[in-house]
């Protein structure tokens, strides 16, 4: 019997030697059937793709963001045009996420306390302080079928007490969000945090489950755990739910985290996997995964998939998808992400067939070794002709390496070190330098006429100049001429052969589609004709160039290999002479790295460290600022998760206590600089521990 009153949501069936259910529910735009995927639409739009084709392709629910919708257009322009559906044209139903994530991808540009969270738009600056009563009140304007809680997410790796403070911020914000919600039509879902511990996704699950929410999604993972430990606690959290209402699990994943959830009982996925993936020339087939950019598709006549009856599939070749790929076409992104939502959907489908005739659990293991294959593990079926004279794979010390994400970065053969390796470099770039930085927003907060400096060490193959170029130009546009600020790049390598093997490889390097890195190579200076930006190039050691003068930065990108492999860079006496060129300055530096000697030397040198946002494997990185950066930041009403007590009680235990190269008899005055620590001490109040840094 239907269990609620604005869903109506049915069980029909449970598989058997399995937690998978099959069901239905009631939307005010039409009937929804589980297992169900959802494609996000962030901004009111799947990207490359029209309304027309998703209902094609059989899409039963899109998803949107409230954050990103709240910016822009606004709430009032969906009361004014009647709401999303209306606007978009369409006719299915939609879920509109909170904005909770997208609140934990801005650690160091938002402030947290328990009436909400307070950050600037990245649009115009504008102060915004997001409760769960405007979260409610926006998605109620957008018009969703569905409504979520705003929530506190946090990486699945924080610590207990960390992880304890949220969860229950998280049932705070919920019983006001469903206070707000009211009597209103729209369904809302309650969000069960607790990251990686038992005990706290159970106390979330008893607590939530007392609140009449109309469903229940799993949050706080797919940030930073393990595939196994995010199937583990799916199953857990998922056995712990109401069986009587929808289970959310938000943000995963593949057709294979799609399977495995499934299996332990989830009825509900969104992620952007199938979009953006297709996008880089990925595929999902009914043979496993495939990457169309591999030169063995070039003269392959078949259909993607034999097994598809796509537009894609019954219209176009391999072939010409690898060509559309290879030259960066659009059309190849729109075709890719066409297939992969309809392999998607095809499978929920028939995993939700397989339980009702009582074979889902023979299914899944028929399917889980299929959906896991790559065609890089099968011998290719198209071999093509030899090739003549081609770019070479290797340049010096450097060669182009492939990640099993299907992204293309560079490795030192000699260290085997690789830059980015555990995801798509430009993504990594972006996020953990430019927009940590809040670049757009500080050249957003200049006065006319001024500008920024960046110092780029460690240039490599240019992704961190790059994305913070690409964010400048993009901020710029918005502009007119006469309000464009400054922007200076200093980069500094000893050793071009990184970017040099890159800039002949563009095809799979498509940062380097802009003229700047390749003049940049030809005469060690760029200069734009329409924008204030400068970008230059210092060769040789960087150590060296500190002893000479340099346009002090506001920013520092510091990105050179390890200390394993280059040790100089890591040492006290490296950044001492760094802090030294940034004396009296706000000069922040980002850098991958939570080495605990790393961090020691810093503080030595005199800079304040707090920890960044977690990078591939990394659960944190590093942040470091001048002590006018830190009063500067404290002024603004920033906030850092600075490196507190419990981290130099970690310190004083490590095996790792002393920066490289430190000679023994300073061993002594070392240790007393870090206890001394002002950070540590406590003598002026000059921090706001911010928490957990988020995703």
């Amino acid at each position: 019997m239907p269990s609620n009153h604005r869903l109506a949501f049915t069980l029909e069936a449970e598989a058997s030697g399995s937690a998978a259910r099959a069901a239905r529910f009631q939307t005010l735009h039409g009937e929804i059937k589980t297992p169900l995927f959802m494609p996000v639409g962030t901004k009111a739009s799947i990207k490359g793709l029209r309304v027309e084709d998703l209902k094609t392709v059989g899409s039963q629910i899109l998803l949107a963001n409230t954050y990103h919708l709240l910016l822009r257009p606004g709430p009032e322009v969906f009361e004014k045009l009647g709401g999303i559906h209306k606007m978009m044209n369409w006719t299915g139903a939609v879920l509109t996420d909170s904005g909770g994530f997208q609140i934990f991808s801005l650690p160091n540009a938002r402030q947290m306390s328990d009436e909400g969270a307070s950050f600037k738009s990245y649009i115009d600056g504008k102060k915004i302080h997001l409760t769960p009563e405007l979260s409610i009140a926006t998605q109620k304007s957008i018009g969703s079928d569905i409504m979520m809680v705003l929530d506190q997410c946090i990486p699945a790796t924080a610590d207990l007490p960390t992880a304890r403070a949220a969860m229950d911020l998280t049932h705070r914000w919920a019983k006001r969000s469903l206070e707000a919600r009211g009597d209103g039509r729209q369904a809302l879902f309650g969000i069960v945090q607790g990251a990686v511990y038992q005990e706290l996704r159970r106390q979330s699950v008893e607590t939530l489950a007392t609140m009449a929410f109309d469903g229940y999604a799993i949050g706080g993972l797919a940030v930073g755990e393990s595939k196994a430990e995010r199937e583990d606690f799916t199953e857990f959290t998922a056995a712990l739910m109401p069986r009587d209402k929808p289970r959310y699990l938000m943000g995963v994943g593949t057709p294979s985290d799609l399977l495995e959830a499934v299996h332990r009982g989830v009825d509900m996925f969104d992620c952007i996997i199938p979009t953006a993936l297709g996008q880089r020339g990925v595929a999902f087939t009914s043979h496993g995964r495939m990457r169309l950019t591999r030169q063995v598709y070039k003269f392959a006549e078949e259909a993607l998939d034999l097994n598809c009856d796509c537009y894609t599939c019954k219209n176009y070749s391999k072939a010409y998808l690898h060509h559309l790929h290879k030259v960066t076409e659009s059309l190849g992104w729109d075709l890719t992400a066409l297939h992969n939502l309809t392999f998607y959907h095809r499978l929920m489908s028939t995993m939700r067939e397989q339980i009702l005739a009582g074979t889902f659990a023979e299914f899944y293991q028929r399917q889980r070794p299929i959906l896991a294959q790559q065609d890089e593990d099968r011998p290719p079926a198209v071999q093509p002709p030899p090739r003549g004279p081609r770019f070479p794979e290797k340049l010096g010390a450097f060669s182009i390496y492939e990640s099993p994400g299907a992204f293309f970065s560079i490795r030192h053969d000699d260290s085997g070190e690789v830059m980015h390796p555990k995801g798509d470099p430009n993504i990594e770039a972006q996020r953990l330098y430019v927009d940590q930085a809040r670049l757009r927003e500080r050249l957003h907060s200049l006065p006319p006429g001024a500008g920024l400096v960046i110092w780029d060490v460690g240039l490599g193959a240019a992704y961190n100049a790059m994305a913070a170029l690409r964010t400048y130009e993009a901020y710029c546009e918005e502009l007119g001429p006469e309000r464009r600020p400054g922007l200076q790049i200093v980069s500094f390598e000893k050793d071009l052969d990184a970017l040099k093997l890159v800039a002949m490889h563009v095809g799979r390097f498509p940062h380097l589609k802009h003229p700047a890195p390749h003049v940049l190579l030809k005469e060690g200076r760029w200069q734009a004709k329409d924008m204030p930006v400068v970008w230059q190039l210092f060769t040789g050691d960087f150590l060296v160039h500190l002893e000479n003068p340099l346009p002090t930065p506001d920013f520092i990108f510091y990105d050179p290999y390890s200390y394993k492999t280059n040790h100089d860079f890591w040492t006290l006496k490296t950044f001492e002479k760094i802090l030294k060129h940034c004396h009296g300055h706000t000069t922040e530096l980002y850098s991958y790295t939570a080495s605990t000697r790393v961090r020691a030397a810093m503080l030595a040198a005199g800079f304040y460290v707090a920890k960044g946002l977690p990078s591939g494997v990394k659960h944190e990185t590093t942040i470091a600022m001048t002590p006018a950066a830190q009063e500067r930041y404290l002024g603004a009403g920033g906030v850092l998760s600075l490196l507190l007590a419990d981290w130099l009680q970690r310190w004083e235990r490590s095996q790792a206590k002393f920066p490289h190269a430190l000679a023994a008899e300073d061993q002594a005055a070392f240790e007393c600089s870090i206890r001394g620590h002002r950070q540590f001490t406590g003598n002026r109040e000059i921090h706001i521990p911010m928490g957990t840094i988020k995703n």
